[in-house]
């Protein structure tokens, strides 16, 4: 069965915001719209204007690529996913996730060439 766009949208919502581990509830509060609306938006087949479309993908670090080319045969990767995420923070957050990032690189067991 073809999804039609609105269908694609819900579902990379959806899919999106329990991945982030948010409620429909903490979502909604997060973009300023009502939990109605984003059930509207993830199951009834509602798009987003683009104001809003906007906020979600950068709340939900979502690949535009997901929605606007969902026929393409690779997933987003987790660095892409990553890239994005880390996009979205502050300097201090930036400062943390390199300070781990290079702790992770220096404790890494090392292998054998």
């Amino acid at each position: 069965m073809v999804q039609n766009e609105a269908e694609i949208f819900g579902a990379v919502l959806k899919a999106a915001r329990q991945e982030a581990g948010l409620t429909v509830e903490a979502l909604a509060e997060r973009i300023g719209v009502s939990e109605r609306y984003i059930y509207r938006l993830e199951n009834n087949g509602s798009t987003p204007g683009y104001a809003l479309l906007y906020k979600l993908i950068r709340e939900l670090a979502i690949s535009p690529d997901l929605l606007f080319y969902p026929e393409k045969s690779t997933q987003d990767s987790e660095v892409d996913a990553l890239i994005r995420k880390l996009a979205t923070c502050d300097e201090r957050a930036i400062r943390v996730a390199k300070a781990t990032i290079q702790s992770l690189i220096d404790t890494a067991p090392r292998q054998e060439p």
